[in-house]
């Protein structure tokens, strides 16, 4: 790995032998997010694209997961540069890290501030430890979340929160998190609780996660009526894959939940 890599990609395989690839931010003390930091991470979700893994696990190293982005990145931009720059990072991180063909899962163990925040918010699930805080705190410099996080933020939790949490700047701790549904769950061990859920969604039916991703997106961009339009197609494609047969077959041979998958 080369010294001006400001994050590790890991592959691992569970027992069942599913490929799970771990994503870690390390550049202590504060894993700030400046060019060299969002160049590694879009190197890394590159190579998940290349080569799909059957899940994700975005976390961090050290006392915070990040304290947001290096102020100086922004210094002397124009209206043009910032425009590039947000059309860059949808194009790099946000879309990708959605459409990657498998689950997607970010562990928060501490403070996690606007880049990491809104890379979280495009992941498919988000642990939390307790002490785990969330800001969007752009306000700060004059500016607003652009990677994708008030939209996304309110899709979770609602547009009248979102624009609370954006407007205000104020942290945000992992309960009240949870009680908003931005954080699916709380654990004092957040990075063991993770790892056994990527390991349980990683030897699960892969092809039906992705399935599911896909019609939650055409949701998401287009309402009921037009997840409703996709789902035919996304779903009977399913019939045709070995996941479904094999299962199919334990279920009626051996009953609900013995199925193993191949993510084939």
């Amino acid at each position: 790995m080369p010294d001006s890599s400001r994050t590790s990609l890991v592959r691992s395989t569970t027992a069942s032998g599913a490929t799970i690839a771990t994503i870690t931010l390390n550049s202590p003390p504060l894993n700030l997010f400046d060019r060299a930091m969002f160049d590694s991470i879009a190197a890394d979700v590159a190579d998940l694209v290349a080569n799909p893994p059957r899940a994700v696990l975005i976390r961090a190293e050290g006392r915070v997961v990040s304290g947001g982005v290096d102020v100086h990145h922004f210094d002397g931009m124009s209206a043009e540069d910032g425009a590039d720059l947000w059309r860059d990072l949808f194009a790099r991180l946000i879309h990708r890290i959605e459409a990657l063909p498998c689950p997607v899962v970010f562990s928060a163990h501490a403070l996690t501030l606007t880049a990491a925040f809104e890379i979280a918010l495009a992941c498919d699930i988000i642990l939390a430890a307790p002490k785990a805080k969330f800001g969007l705190v752009e306000t700060v410099v004059g500016l607003t979340p652009s990677m994708g996080g008030p939209q996304r933020l309110a899709e979770r939790a609602g547009s009248g929160r979102a624009r609370e949490l954006v407007m205000t700047a104020d942290l945000y701790d992992a309960e009240t998190m949870h009680a908003w549904g931005v954080v699916n769950s709380v654990h004092e061990d957040v990075d063991t609780a993770a790892r056994v859920l990527v390991e349980k969604l990683a030897d699960g039916p892969t092809r039906a996660h992705d399935a599911t991703k896909q019609i939650i997106g055409a949701w998401r961009s287009g309402g009921v009526a037009h997840a409703d339009s996709v789902t035919p197609a996304v779903s009977g494609a399913l019939f045709d894959t070995d996941d479904l047969h094999g299962a199919v077959r334990s279920f009626l041979d051996v009953g609900p939940g013995k199925a193993s998958y191949t993510g084939r």
